[in-house]
Parts: structure tokens; C-alpha cells; sequence
């Protein structure tokens, strides 16, 4: 480094000028170094030498051997200077969903996170934003391109990403392992990795320009679902202040049911006839590809792992927590987007009619479906679709949403802000071998279309040909989600006015994120009013 400086003495004058910053960012040839609690690490910058970029650090033991199925130990100390310029490897998972496209490997010691600081001056409190991924708690990783956080930063905020344990790794429960654990709990070892990961920004983000103190975690579909767990939980009490749900909640089980742990441990005791083993001591010699093909290929365990009831992380159901008011009095931005999974209709090989919505609907809810037909109105099959798509949207992620929002908006007293993504992406219909266009690309503002905005991620997503539409609304998503992580209120100068969440379904009390965005009232209050209706009501 001393001969680039003699080389530059321009460069060593800006050196002289500037203080030295615990991140620090002169160039992009220049590695920026922190020490953390563990040892230095040594990141990379920016093309522009604006973002210090630190990848694969790690935030606790590599759960492997002795450490599978249990809560992450602490990290090991190291001696000099840890090359973080790389992605750690992702958990352990099956390759589920075609969008998902990472930079990393695959391991079961996949317990690392990333952080990107723009931090300028020593002892700058940046807010900081800690980003949970998505993938149903079967998959994922935070080497996504679409979930960078390179350009977040750019707007005054850290942008921390981590892994975590994912599938029968990461919430298997066993009732052997509920008697080693000491707290009498077992599973949950995914939300567990979580905690982890708060901790040690808690601990450690000082260093990177970032405030402890003013910290919001922001997570989509599983990773909001994540979200509404720590905000319930106990166990993340004081760290963070602030939190953004994308798409998805525990309070809303029909998607993803919370388990009590006595069921959990049923499916454990199946992991363990499936390998052969005779006790846990036995499962965690298994080879961990092993142990996820066991899996995969039982098609009634491949998604029976997901959060459920382990009396510590979550002592009772999400519903419970939110309805006594104990989860955390944090602000609060969350909504899902308008079409979640539309093309469960539109690109069904059986297009729905009138006759197969109503089968549908009396199939979930038997002799309460009146009044859940009543507000999905039809008066053709082509209604029918529309209908059909909304429903399903709404069994599986937004209803459950809407719950969430309501009762934390109800009982914690803090702001709630909420929003409705409408952009449809513009991807270009396909064509068929004979060249007749594909018309069945109907999908909408589909689940996980909103991440790339609010990463300004565009280009990270193949076959779109964004517009300026796209750009701008990015752009404003961008400004509304790092507002809200410095102030806890999205609003800012320039921005279209986004007001508070009140309930009201007349006033303009719902953020609808579209080319052109705006305030809009709830249109679909009394929608998902008669589905906790008639979900009540069921044995």
C-alpha cells in the first residue's frame, strides 16, 4: 500500500486530509479493514471505491458434528487479518425455486454474514438494516444478487445479510433433543441462527460506521415470516428497534402451520427411522448430503420443517403473542404484493369457471363458504379466474399479512405502515415453436417481483427489459425503506405522502407501490374480515 501511495502522491494527501474511519473507504484498490469482536476482517469496496463491502463473516461455530441441531455457538477467535471478500457457503438445501440464483457454495458450515457500509467518518451511527432472505425455510442464501446490498448503502444505511439454517438443518425437533438442550426446547435452530446474527450486529456493527442502537430487520416471504417471529419473541428482545415484513407472517397458518413441539418431534422420530440410526448421536454422524437426500426424497417430509412451537424462541402461537400485546412496541412497514400467485390460475392446464371456485372455496370451508363467496363476486368464468387467483393469493400469503398488520397495529401502539406492490414485471411474453405467442405469462405483481426494488437490483434479474417506470419506482421504494430504518416513518421530501395505517377501510390509509404510486383506501378489508370469519369457525 505504501508504494501505491508514493506512486500517487495525490492519493496520500487525501489520505492525510481525511481521519482514519473504522471503515475505511479512499479507493477501490484500497482493502478496508475492521477488527471485530472475533479478529480484523479484510474486505473489498466498490467499483467507485464508495461502499466498503465485507462478505462471508462469520457469526457463530460451523454447526457441523457435535454442533448439528443445536443453538449456534459462538464463533472461534482467529489471529490477523480474515480475507472477507468472498460469500460464505449457503445452508444445506434441495434446488426448489428457479429464481433463486447464487454466488456460493453449499455446506453445512453456512453460518455467515455480510455487510456493506458506506460509513465516512470514525464514529459515524449509520442506521443499519438487517435483511432475512426468503425460500418457505427450505431454501435460500444472502449471496443473492437480487438481495446486494451494495446500492441500499448508498443511501446512508449498513446493510447486513446472513445465512441460516434451512429444512430438517435448520427446525428439526427430536425428543432427545429437547432433553440435551437444557431449556427443554428443540427445533427452531433456523430462528435460533437468527438471534445469533442480532447479537453479533449488536456487538460488532459500531465498527463498520453502524448504529446498535437503531437497527431494522426487513426480511420477504420466509424471511418475513422470520420477522413477525422475532418481533413475537422473547428471546430478541432489545435487538433490533424497527421492523419491514414483506409478504408473509406467522400469523397466518394456513401457509405454514406452528407446530407444538410434541408434533415436531414426531417428524424428528421419522428423520430417524429414514436414516437407519439409532439415536441422535447416530443422525449427526450421517454425511449432511445424506441427511438432505434422506429428505428430498420423501416427498411427505421435503417441506415438513418450518418454525413450530419450541416454548422458548416461541412460548406460545404467533396469534397468541400479538392478541396479549407482549410482542415488541417497534414501528412497523409491512404488505405483500397484489398478485402473490396469480399464475396458480391463470396458468393452471384447467382454467377455473364459477363452478370450480365455488368447489374450491366449499372444499376449504364446507358450510361457511357463503360467506367467503360472497366477497370474491363473480358473473362469468372469466371473473372466475380473477377470483380464483385472488383467493389463492390471499390463503397463502396476504390474509395472513393483513393479520399480522392488524394485530400488531391493534396492541403495540406503535406506527404501522402498510403497502400494496402492483407492479406487474414487464417480462416479454414467450413464444411457442410455431411462433404463436404464449399468452398464459398473466402473473402479475407475483410473490418475491418487489426484492429487486427494494435492493435497486434490476439488472441482477435476467430476460426483463426494465422501463424507467421500473427505475423510478425502485428509486422511490429504495428511499421509503431507509427513511423508515433511520426514523421509523417512510416519509421524506419529495415523496408521494404515505400515511399511517389506521384500519379505516375509507380513508387512504394503504401505500399502493406502482409506476405511479399513491395512497389508496383498503379494498380488501372485508375480504379477509369473512376469512377470519370462517377460519374461526373451523373444527
Amino acid at each position: 500500500m505504501l508504494g501505491a501511495l508514493r506512486r500517487n502522491p495525490l492519493r496520500l494527501i487525501v489520505l492525510t486530509l481525511l481521519p482514519l474511519t473504522a471503515v475505511r473507504v479512499i479507493d477501490a484498490q484500497v482493502k478496508p479493514e475492521v477488527k471485530t469482536s472475533a479478529g480484523v476482517v479484510s474486505g473489498a469496496t466498490s467499483s467507485d471505491g464508495f461502499v466498503s463491502i465485507y462478505r462471508g463473516i462469520p457469526f457463530a461455530a460451523p454447526p457441523v458434528g457435535a454442533l448439528r441441531w443445536k443453538a449456534p455457538h459462538p464463533a472461534a477467535t482467529w489471529e490477523g487479518d480474515r480475507d472477507a471478500t468472498t460469500f460464505g457457503a449457503r445452508c444445506m438445501q434441495g434446488s426448489l425455486f428457479a429464481d433463486m440464483i447464487f454466488r456460493d457454495t453449499m455446506s453445512e458450515d453456512c453460518l455467515y454474514l455480510n455487510v456493506w457500509s458506506n460509513a465516512r467518518q470514525p464514529g459515524q451511527r449509520l442506521p443499519v438494516m438487517v435483511w432475512i432472505y426468503g425460500g418457505g425455510f427450505q431454501a435460500g442464501s444472502a449471496s443473492e444478487p437480487r438481495q446486494d446490498g451494495e446500492r441500499l448503502s448508498r443511501l446512508g444505511v449498513v446493510v447486513v445479510s446472513f445465512n441460516y439454517r434451512l429444512g430438517v438443518f435448520g427446525f428439526m425437533a427430536h425428543p432427545s433433543l429437547t432433553a440435551e438442550s437444557g431449556t427443554s426446547s428443540s427445533g427452531n435452530y433456523g430462528l435460533l441462527d437468527q438471534v445469533a446474527a442480532l447479537t453479533w450486529v449488536q456487538q460488532n456493527i459500531g465498527v463498520f460506521g453502524g448504529d446498535p442502537g437503531n437497527v431494522t430487520i426487513f426480511g420477504e416471504s420466509a424471511g418475513s415470516f422470520s420477522v413477525s417471529a422475532l418481533v413475537a419473541s422473547p428471546m430478541a428482545k432489545g435487538l433490533f428497534h424497527k421492523a419491514i415484513g414483506q409478504s408473509g407472517s406467522l400469523l397466518g397458518e394456513q401457509t405454514l402451520p406452528t407446530a407444538a413441539l410434541s408434533v415436531a418431534e414426531k417428524n424428528g422420530l421419522v428423520v430417524q427411522e429414514k436414516l437407519f440410526a439409532r439415536s441422535i448421536e447416530g443422525m449427526r454422524q450421517v454425511s449432511a448430503d445424506d441427511v438432505l437426500k434422506t429428505v428430498l426424497n420423501t416427498p411427505s417430509m421435503a417441506f415438513s420443517f418450518s418454525p413450530s412451537l419450541d416454548g422458548q424462541l416461541l412460548p406460545r402461537t404467533a396469534n397468541e403473542i400479538y392478541a396479549e400485546g407482549a410482542q415488541h412496541k417497534v414501528p412497523l412497514l409491512a404488505g405483500w404484493n397484489a398478485d402473490e400467485v396469480r399464475a396458480s390460475a391463470t396458468m393452471s392446464p384447467q382454467k377455473p369457471t364459477m363452478a370450480s371456485f365455488a368447489t374450491l372455496v366449499r372444499t376449504q370451508f364446507g358450510q361457511n363458504a357463503d360467506a367467503v363467496l360472497a366477497v370474491y363476486p363473480m358473473k362469468s368464468d372469466e371473473d372466475a379466474i380473477n377470483a380464483t387467483a385472488d383467493f389463492n393469493s390471499d390463503m397463502f400469503i396476504s390474509h395472513g399479512t393483513w393479520r399480522w398488520i392488524e394485530a400488531h397495529r391493534e396492541t403495540s401502539g406503535a406506527p404501522v405502515y402498510r403497502y400494496l406492490f402492483r407492479r406487474v414485471i414487464p417480462i416479454a411474453p414467450e413464444n411457442k415453436p410455431n411462433g404463436e405467442p404464449i399468452l398464459a405469462k398473466d402473473i402479475g405483481a407475483r410473490h418475491a417481483g418487489e426484492i429487486e426494488y427494494v435492493f435497486g437490483a434490476l439488472e441482477s434479474v435476467p430476460k426483463v427489459t426494465w422501463e424507467p417506470g421500473d427505475r423510478a419506482l425502485s428509486e422511490l421504494m429504495m428511499r421509503y425503506w431507509t427513511n423508515f430504518a433511520r426514523s421509523g416513518d417512510p416519509n421524506g421530501v419529495g415523496l408521494p405522502k404515505w400515511p399511517r395505517y389506521t384500519g379505516d377501510a375509507k380513508g387512504p390509509t394503504v401505500m399502493e407501490l406502482d409506476v405511479v404510486s399513491k395512497a389508496a383506501p383498503d379494498k380488501v378489508r372485508a375480504r379477509y374480515e369473512a376469512l377470519d370469519a370462517a377460519l374461526a369457525k373451523k373444527p
